[in-house]
């Protein structure tokens, strides 16, 4: 049987609620007692109840914190791979077999989608050339 972490993170839209991890009791049965909550997005943590993190406590969670926004972005930046295969398999969908209610259903949301999201790709590249040349010259 292996060894159970120490501490568990049962995860939240926004962060995690962190539980210290115990079967040193009389009948070895697994005690989880909640310690904190983590907002990822914002970097809080907040003891639970009248807890006082510790700083091995304390180190732990900012290494959860730490691994879990990095799992997070390679998360985003692989659903926007996923989006570009969905909108190339888009582009053959209406090329090839949507119909011509199926069009007028969808056509609309899908020209405004992309031209705001051309508008934001357009302009953000704008300011990463424009950041480029002044860096160049200074």
């Amino acid at each position: 049987m292996t060894d159970l972490p120490e501490y568990y993170f049962r995860i939240r839209e926004n962060g995690a609620a962190v539980f210290r991890v115990s079967t040193e009791n009389r009948q070895r049965r697994i005690e989880m007692d909640e310690i904190a909550v983590v907002n990822i997005r914002n970097g809080n943590v907040k003891p639970h109840g009248d807890h006082v993190l510790d700083a091995e406590e304390t180190a732990v969670i900012a290494e959860w914190m730490e691994e879990r926004r990095a799992v997070l972005k390679d998360r985003d930046i692989d659903d926007i791979h996923r989006a570009v295969d969905y909108l190339n398999l888009t582009t053959h969908w209406a090329n090839s077999r949507a119909e011509d209610d199926d069009l007028e259903d969808v056509t609309d949301r899908l020209l405004l989608a992309m031209h705001d999201l051309r508008s934001v790709l357009v302009r953000k590249k704008a300011d990463r050339i424009m950041a480029a040349a002044k860096a160049e010259e200074g």
